[in-house]
């Protein structure tokens, strides 16, 4: 069986210090815990740094939320969600990212709609990435 679902998300931004700093507020509150800033491997990219946020290190295998930079990103639609073990947790990173400087804050909320006890902060970053920080009290089961 699989011990993990999800790798890395590699995420575009226009201007790497301040996303690094943006995300550098809260991202160790959700477990990504070590950081690292190195040259990019990817070739759209040649010489210029991106910055990742690892899960773990040593010798486990390691979730990761790496920062690209991208001058002409446009953010879209599509949404980032962390998980939050409770609502508390979500309270407490949702004012990290409000004095980070998150933009477009929706919440902390019941989003009845959503499933029953969901709990969520929506907001975006400082280039209009969309984000979300969530709790679900009855938590998905694949059936």
């Amino acid at each position: 069986m699989k011990t993990r679902c999800l790798d890395h998300i590699d995420l575009r931004v226009k201007d790497m210090e301040v996303a690094r700093k943006f995300y550098g507020k809260f991202l160790p509150q959700l477990g990504f815990v070590r950081e690292r800033h190195e040259p990019s491997p990817h070739q759209e990219a040649p010489g210029e740094d991106f910055h990742t946020f690892y899960s773990a290190g040593g010798d486990r295998p390691s979730e990761f939320f790496c920062l690209s930079p991208d001058r002409n990103h446009k953010p879209n639609r599509t949404r980032i969600a962390f998980w939050a073990d409770t609502r508390g947790e979500v309270d407490r990173i949702a004012k990290l990212v409000r004095d980070a400087g998150g933009k477009n804050l929706e919440g902390p909320e019941i989003c009845r709609s959503y499933s029953p006890g969901y709990y969520a902060f929506f907001f975006e970053d400082p280039d209009g990435n969309k984000l979300e920080i969530c709790c679900r009290e009855s938590p998905v089961i694949a059936q």
